[in-house]
């Protein structure tokens, strides 16, 4: 057979034998002992069982690039828990407290009934997921769970009984002149019993803005006291209940409904009716639609009973335990902007930035890694990690186990943000790093320093060759930040170094790309 692989390309003998085996292999080519053989001796590929192992099942709308019609589409006729999954925003990245598949299988067999878990999905996944229950014969239409309670299963903290920790500090991470609030967030959690990995996040359950909360209530006209039953099944006062238990965030379509059917201004009553069919105007939240209605009477159990549960928000802990002992480490970026005059802030981020004292309790639980987002169990195994923004969080956190551990594998971060001068997230600590010998090499992307934007995939490929030397050398490649623009290009980038320095063909490096990701040798933690 002749080389699919060019002499040229910079591997050795057996690397070359592999990929000729691999890449034939995919085009029916291949002698099967042979290419096994070769997978196993240069360990880029795990050596097949020698016995016929089960038939994985496959999800071929599992891919987050895919629009939920066309997910939909391809596990129409399959069953209940696999139709629900082909809603779910197929990003794996765990904000839900499941996997896309689990969440779904939770929800199919009655063990898990709140339909708002999948925050990167939004509306329209919680919308196809009522849809197809609705339709499904013999499917009761899911209670509202109680998420603050506790259950006989529950062991120890968790989303269902969180511990109540005590905040420590939340330090400015931006210096002055930043366009940004990014704060390092520390959290006491001494008496949990909570124990953390390196590549774990840690769920936050975080309170409404009382100011917010004021303005909705003057809005209604309804008494604050009244006692209501939440969304997540608690008897508390109306205001507790805005403050603590309701998403005030995203206004629900039974909302919407509930609003038309009172208004009697047409004008209104359209515009309503324009936001329940095509959605409602991103920034949008639950005063302003309340606002558009003015007038309209509503009873407080009436307007609870039309809110979503007010779920917990996962961020990469940016620690590890074995550095920092009983406390975890969050890297949290403060979202706050202005709209149509009224200032919207993001509930759990100005939590911890402004509304949460020194030594005043947030309850928190740990969110176990996902798909082996966490450092190679070789220390001697060089690792990659791509993190620009606060998707450095998890990288502080593999950089201070590696230092705790004494690994030798080498560490490389690509980290970015927008101004140098401002934005240098964990510089000092990233410099000492450097100094020690802990972090091998830093490459840095600062987007607005320059005349042309320049990102972290941008330095990627100006130093493609040393990348593909480190990847041919058995390197993991992770990735943290946000998935629909930033990972995704990160993801070209690879793909586009692996086929000029591997010198493959586009679609052999995507391959090799997805070959990676099955090794668990490429892992995203994204959102």
């Amino acid at each position: 057979m002749s080389s699919l692989i060019p002499d040229s390309a910079p591997f050795n003998e057996e690397q070359r034998a592999w990929l000729n085996g691999f890449f034939a292999g995919l085009m029916g080519l291949p002698d099967v002992s042979t290419q096994t053989m070769m997978q196993s001796a240069v360990g880029l590929m795990p050596a097949p069982a020698t016995s016929a192992p089960k038939e994985a099942e496959e999800f071929p709308w599992h891919d987050s690039a895919l629009p939920i019609v066309d997910r939909l589409s391809l596990a129409d006729g399959k069953p209940i828990e696999r139709r629900l999954m082909a809603a779910m925003a197929q990003l794996d990245c765990g904000s839900c407290g499941y996997l896309c598949q689990t969440y779904a299988e939770a929800i199919a067999s009655g063990n898990e009934s709140n339909l708002t878990l999948c925050s990167p999905g939004g509306k329209e996944t919680k919308q196809a997921i009522k849809k197809l229950l609705s339709e499904t014969k013999d499917a009761a239409f899911p209670s509202k769970v109680a998420v603050g309670t506790t259950t006989s299963s529950d062991v120890g903290p968790s989303r269902r009984n969180p511990f109540h920790a005590k905040l420590m500090e939340s330090r400015p991470l931006n210096r002055e002149g930043s366009a940004k609030d990014t704060r390092h967030v520390v959290i006491d959690l001494t008496g949990s019993g909570i124990a953390y990995h390196v590549g774990d996040a840690l769920g936050v359950f975080p309170s409404n803005c009382i100011e917010l909360v004021t303005d909705i209530l003057a809005t209604l006209a309804v008494d604050p006291q009244v006692t209501v039953e939440t969304p997540l099944g608690n008897q508390k006062s109306l205001r507790e209940a805005l403050c603590e238990d309701c998403c005030l965030k995203d206004p629900t379509d039974e909302l919407l409904a509930l609003l038309i059917g009172r208004i009697k201004n047409e004008d209104r009553k359209a515009t309503l009716a324009t936001m329940l069919s095509e959605g409602v105007p991103d920034g949008f939240d639950v005063l302003d639609v309340l606002e558009v209605a003015a007038g309209v009477t509503l009873t407080a159990m009436e307007f609870i009973e039309t809110l979503s549960p007010l779920n917990p928000r996962l961020y990469s802990i940016a620690s590890s335990m074995r550095q920092v002992g009983d406390q975890v480490h969050l890297t949290v970026g403060k979202v706050v902007y202005e709209r149509e005059g009224r200032v919207r802030k993001g509930v759990a981020s100005t939590m911890l930035a402004d509304r949460l004292g020194v030594n005043e309790t947030v309850r928190v639980f740990v969110q176990q890694n996902h798909g082996g987002f966490t450092v190679p169990e070789d220390a001697s195994k060089p690792i990659i990690m791509v993190g620009p923004g606060t998707g450095i969080a998890p990288f502080v956190a593999f950089l201070q186990e590696r230092a705790a551990t004494k690994s030798t594998g080498e560490n490389w971060l690509f980290f970015g943000d927008q101004h140098e001068a401002y934005d240098f997230l964990y510089e000092d600590e990233l410099r000492e790093y450097q100094v020690s010998g802990v972090l091998s090499r830093l490459d840095t992307a600062f987007s607005r320093d320059g005349d042309k934007k320049f990102y972290v995939q941008d330095r990627m490929r100006e130093h493609g060759a040393e990348l593909w030397s480190w990847l041919t050398r058995g390197a993991n490649f992770y990735v943290c930040g946000d998935a629909s623009r930033m990972a995704a290009d990160v993801d070209r980038a690879l793909v586009e170094i692996c086929s000029e320095f591997g010198r493959m063909q586009p679609d052999e490096a995507k391959l090799f790309v997805s070959q990676l990701m099955s090794q668990g040798r490429y892992v995203r933690d994204v959102y």
